[in-house]
């Protein structure tokens, strides 16, 4: 290796895809400041007592080559998947790669290195009844809503159609205009405004044209169609809106797995890798960044570097400039607002919701990986499976490990309110929706994630006065959901790092396209 050092703020995602990226491809050496007892940032896998815990879900899935061929790398792809087709199919930058479906691979009842191929289920309840999500136009749904009810949603939908909202200033505005004022009040509404604290027609209308843009009735239509038409198995999906992708790829243990592999292999390689320390400062020339400042074991010290990637928050990072940035700057930063967020791990005897009263097991009762609680009676956003994730993120079979999802503020009561009693409130919400019993509850614990979602309101509009200040500083690479302020899902903040290296390796600036990797609409979760 060379002397140059990179100084990574934050073991996530997008930190840790850097550090790797630099230390396989370049001579320069990765320094990697994690303030958390684990790599992955709100990509870590919670071990509690041997039940583990995804924090919010995380599909691995892109419509990039390159993420899927990187995270194929990482972990090797199981065995005997395919569901009877003799191959699965792997682009790569327009080229494609067959893996046997039926011998390549490694085995998960052998070994703990392996992405599993999982099926994706998703389903709203709402009136204490399923729906599918996203919403299918069939038998089923129209059962549910009943006659009167689907023939409105028709009419509003025509209405939108016919005389769109002009001009489409706020969320509500956005849905309402592609999916008409009741299907937007019966399946949107509540579950957004429990997601982020404030109405829908308070948030701008940019959220959705990042969040939801392609998914509409007629694509739903157009996808219902196209389901009759034979594929072949195939995990790229690239044609596919995110939001209908129906099969996915799943560490055996968990998100945090793959993170921690790419950590060992940082580290292996001569990497360097410091938990428990905070990084509260960062020191510049007027042009570059000198070094941080970082604490650990009560101390604090200095530690210079030629580059810095910071996935941290910038808020965080804008705060602990030195010299300050400026006042119009540190107003913007501090102006900027999150969303936090909680889930309870609860550990149950069993299930009183859903199919079949004789299921024997969960998958057949509940499929789903997570079920959105369209239900404006509870607190609870949404409800976790983790044995649909993976069977392996479960100490016992027999048992069923759920996640109940809270989005909250720091400030709020219910984040400050003590551990057993969110509990208690959590047992009382699944009894209220009819998920399970007081008594079918065999343990529980609580973990919070501070900053889990950028949100596009506050001081969001004025972004651009940081972005373009921030980019002042020639050997400074802000990248992940966090560090720039995006609603990233996890393949973009990996691509933002894959970037951010990719111009140094050539010795070009390409700072501005890493950037741009987050406004690319495709690469967006549709909802």
């Amino acid at each position: 290796m060379s002397d140059k050092i990179a100084l990574i703020v934050g073991a996530g995602p997008a930190g840790l895809t850097a550090a790797y990226e630099l230390v396989t491809r370049t001579d320069i050496k990765p320094i990697i400041f994690e303030a958390d007892i684990q790599v992955g940032g709100i990509s870590k896998t919670v071990n509690y007592k041997g039940n583990r815990i995804d924090i919010g879900g995380h599909r691995f899935f892109s419509k990039s080559d390159r993420v899927m061929n990187w995270w194929a790398k990482v972990l090797p792809l199981e065995a005997g998947v395919g569901e009877g087709a003799e191959s699965i199919t792997v682009s790569y930058q327009n080229k494609s790669r067959e893996i046997d479906a039926r011998q390549a691979g490694a085995d998960p009842e052998q070994t703990d290195e392996v992405m599993l191929v999982r099926s994706r289920v998703s389903r709203i309840l709402f009136g204490r009844k399923f729906y599918d999500y996203p919403i299918k136009f069939a038998p089923r749904t129209f059962a549910n809503l009943g006659i009167g009810r689907s023939l409105t949603i028709f009419a509003s939908y025509g209405r939108a159609r016919l005389f769109p909202i002009k001009p489409e200033l706020t969320l509500e505005d956005f849905v309402i205009n592609r999916f008409g004022k009741t299907l937007y009040e019966t399946f949107f509404e509540k579950y957004t405004e429990k997601v982020w604290g404030v109405p829908c027609a308070e948030i701008p209308a940019d959220w959705g044209a990042q969040r939801i843009k392609g998914v509409s009735i007629s694509g739903l239509i157009r996808h219902a169609l196209g389901k009759l038409k034979p594929r072949r198995a195939s995990i790229s999906q690239k044609e596919v809106e995110t939001s209908l992708i129906e099969r996915f790829l799943y560490p055996k243990h968990g998100p945090g797995q793959l993170w921690e592999t790419v950590a060992r292999n940082i580290t292996d390689a001569g990497g360097e890798l410091h938990f428990n320390t905070r990084v509260v400062g960062v020191n510049h020339d007027g042009g570059r960044i000198t070094s941080v400042e970082i604490e650990r074991d009560g101390k604090r010290e200095t530690i210079a570097g030629d580059m810095v990637f910071s996935s941290m928050p910038i808020q965080e990072l804008i705060s602990g400039w030195m010299p300050a940035a400026p006042a119009s700057v540190r107003a913007v930063s501090d102006g900027l607002t999150y969303r936090d967020f909680i889930t309870v791990g609860v550990l149950l005897k069993q299930v009183t919701l859903g199919q079949g009263a004789q299921a024997h097991n969960l998958a057949e009762r509940l499929p789903d990986n997570w079920i959105y609680v369209q239900e404006s009676d509870v607190k609870v956003g949404r409800l976790q499976l983790f044995n649909n994730w993976s069977p392996y993120l479960v100490a016992d079979p027999a048992t069923i490990w759920m996640g109940l999802e809270y989005f909250v503020n720091e400030a709020d009561e219910f984040w400050q309110t003590d551990d057993t009693k969110i509990i208690e409130f959590a047992t009382k919400e699944l009894k209220q929706l009819g998920v399970s019993q007081p008594e079918d509850l065999l343990d529980a614990v609580v973990v919070r994630t501070k900053k889990a979602y950028p949100a596009y309101f506050g001081s969001y509009d004025k972004f651009d006065q940081i972005q373009n200040y921030v980019m002042q500083f020639e050997n400074l690479y802000c990248v992940g959901r966090n560090g720039m302020h995006r609603y990233n899902n996890q393949d973009h903040s990996i691509l933002t790092a894959m970037v951010a290296v990719d111009g140094i390796a050539q010795g070009r600036d390409l700072r501005r396209a890493m950037w741009d990797v987050n406004t690319e609409q495709d690469y967006h979760e549709g909802k």
